[in-house]
């Protein structure tokens, strides 16, 4: 039977391996009801249930690992930890997870800054700084650790002892790009409290040669306008399916960085709506079923959609949410509106939009994925820009009753009208604590978190003009916003 149960483990494997999970689920079920006494084989097959957003199953597995006397167990907890916060928005027994590695090995670092993770996006900075500078004191030479506790430190003089050690970190010869990037947007935002705004773009530049080394590859513009091409031909015309029975929920999405998070927490203080954040629903879906896309959809009938529109429901239900009222708020599910619609004709999508070279720069400024290959370049970002304007108009177009910009600048300097508006929109009566999102409780795991813990301000506005003297290019792109 080991031989059998051996082989069998390098099949499931090698279609993990291959992306062929469906197949690679039904080996790894087959490997272990033959012989369950496999407990890497459970963490592997936890993992892989994960991918799929099977959560639930994926914490059955990793418990069966430690059942079975996994090496490693604090391992398998830290990945039970991370399902729980970050799929099913469970924080308290994320916490138990995290507390149970620690149990069997203190000072855990990567469990430390899990930890703190879970402190900021329930807002107490206190908790996370605390936690953070732990686990920096466990491993003084670890650039993430360095970086985390700098993102819950507020600057206001360049001589803080800290970012006399981020600069000390930068200036390191051995440095990877990965923690090349993260101590270089941590030095960048600290330097950027201090006003010291030629230091940070020095910073942020640095920051970004280390994202641009990560990626599989450049950012490529042509591929890129071909893309868009390629939706709009794909969807020419408004959806004809027939709407199903379900609510849809409200899709939230535009460039990264332009007031999503903001829009999500306002219509998440109203008492009809519930925030879902960045759900990975719809781009697994296309990642999984729909390849190649949008090509994939030429010639699909309602019943295909209808079964689309299942497995997204089903999605929620793996992640404890409910349809109606519900926000999700995937910024780069702007690129599959047309598909949005074709699954929920009756959604309401929301685009947001920003001032270009605030948003541009922003984008610059933030530690996205280094998979976002625009984002660590100015031009590249200007062009990406771009390509959301055309894809915007086109949805616009497509969908004028159903599809409306909110726009950030207007949001900040006129809040009750744009609220107001945006309320009518999605058919909720007015609510004054939609006033106030900085006064709601519910977790945020984006890159604006602290910003939308605060009263709605305009710093964030004009940001631009601390770094005009860097921004000729992108300034010749988008021309110079008039003075306000």
């Amino acid at each position: 039977m080991a031989d059998t149960a051996d082989a069998l483990a390098r099949k499931a494997a090698a279609l993990y391996r291959s992306a062929r999970y469906d197949e690679a689920r039904q080996a790894y079920r087959h490997l272990l009801a033959l012989d369950p006494d496999r407990p890497n084989d459970w963490v592997n097959f936890g993992l892989l249930l994960k991918r799929q957003g099977a959560f639930r199953e994926a914490l059955a597995a990793y418990d069966s690992a430690l059942k079975h006397k996994v090496t490693g167990p604090e391992e398998v907890h830290l990945n039970r930890a991370v399902v729980l916060a970050d799929d099913l928005g469970d924080p308290a027994a994320a916490h138990a997870a995290l507390e149970a590695a620690l149990a069997i090995r203190p000072g855990y670092v990567p469990a430390l800054l899990n930890l703190g993770n879970l402190h900021e996006d329930s807002g107490d900075r206190d908790r996370a700084r605390a936690v953070y500078a732990q686990a920096l004191e466990l491993e003084p030479g670890s650039a993430l650790a360095l970086m985390r506790l700098a993102e819950v430190t507020v600057f206001d003089d360049p001589a803080h002892p800290l970012i006399g050690r981020l600069r000390g970190a930068v200036a390191r010869t051995d440095l990877g790009p990965l923690e090349r990037a993260d101590l270089g947007y941590a030095l960048g935002r600290a330097l950027d409290q201090c006003a010291r705004y030629d230091e940070a773009f020095a910073a942020y530049r640095t920051a970004n040669e280390g994202s641009r080394a990560l990626a599989a590859h450049p950012y490529d513009p042509q591929g890129a306008e071909a893309f868009i091409d390629r939706l709009i031909a794909a969807f020419p015309g408004a959806a004809e399916t027939e709407p199903g029975p379900e609510p849809a929920p409200v899709f939230i999405c535009g460039m990264f960085r332009s007031g999503s998070t903001l829009v999500e927490r306002i219509l998440a203080s109203h008492s009809r709506v519930t925030a879902g954040g960045e759900l990975p629903i719809l781009p697994r879906i296309v990642r999984e079923h729909l390849q190649p896309y949008p090509e994939s959809l030429v010639g699909r009938d309602a019943d295909f959609y209808t079964g689309l529109r299942q497995r997204y429901l089903k999605g929620l239900g793996e992640m404890d949410l409910p349809t109606a009222g519900l926000t999700d708020k995937r910024p780069d599910n702007f690129l599959h509106v047309g598909l949005i619609k074709r699954i929920f004709p009756k959604a309401k999508i929301v685009l947001t939009r920003r001032n270009p070279l605030d948003n541009c720069l922003s984008i610059y400024f933030a530690h996205l994925d280094p998979a976002l290959t625009y984002a660590a370049s100015l031009d590249s970002a200007a062009h990406w820009y771009r390509q959301y304007e055309r894809l915007a108009a086109h949805w616009l177009a497509l969908y004028p009753d159903d599809v409306r910009v909110a726009d950030y600048d207007a949001l900040i300097s006129d809040p009750e009208a744009e609220i107001t508006g945006l309320l009518s929109f999605l058919d909720l009566e007015w609510e004054d604590g939609c006033l106030t999102p900085h006064r709601g409780t519910a977790r945020v795991r984006t890159a604006s978190a602290w910003q939308v813990r605060e009263p709605l301000y305009t710093r964030s506005c004009n940001r631009w003009r601390n770094y005009a003297g860097h921004l000729d290019r992108l300034i010749a792109v988008f021309g110079e916003p008039n003075r306000a």
